[in-house]
């Protein structure tokens, strides 16, 4: 397993789609890269999908290449296989980062989100996700605080943990 997206940042989108990547996101995007090189712009994978996803996942190549592998593994013409590909890899877009640590978001996954002028960024282990600020706070925040609605209140996430082997 490679190094982890930790932490959630704003960033400002410009007219041209351009934003800013959290600089240790960047470093995990580079150590995730196996041709990666010093002065060479890390490669990553945004994944859009349907209407229904509301956000853009950003995969590392080590990250996608997993994800590739599985579907491959997958009987071919199989529903699974379909669904997958067409996601993973139709509904999505090959880019790097530029040489000033940003990417260039093209006006169509812009639009696909609603993302104009200011993005939030948060980790999500070996991929990231880029969301219209506004629809994070009522769709995400509504969705973790859900799931945390039947929890007694002195529970601690890291019971999660016990039994996931390992540690």
């Amino acid at each position: 397993m490679g190094r982890r997206f930790r932490g959630e940042s704003h960033h400002k989108v410009d007219s041209k789609g351009r934003v800013s990547i959290p600089a240790t996101f960047r470093r995990v995007l580079e150590a995730s890269d196996p041709n990666w090189q010093p002065g060479d712009s890390p490669e990553l994978v945004i994944v859009y999908g349907d209407e229904r996803r509301k956000f853009l996942e950003c995969y590392t190549i080590e990250a996608i290449d997993e994800v590739d592998a599985k579907i491959a593994a997958l009987p071919r013409g199989s529903r699974e296989r379909k669904i997958l590909e067409r996601m993973f890899n139709g509904q999505s877009l090959p880019t790097t980062v530029d040489e000033t640590g940003r990417l260039v978001l093209p006006a169509k996954l812009r639009n696909k989100i609603g993302l104009e002028g200011e993005a939030f960024f948060i980790a999500a282990g070996d991929t990231f996700q880029i969301w219209k600020p506004q629809t994070y706070e009522e769709v995400e925040m509504a969705e973790a605080e859900k799931l945390m609605e039947d929890l007694p209140e002195d529970f601690d996430p890291l019971e999660f943990l016990d039994g996931a082997g390992g540690a």
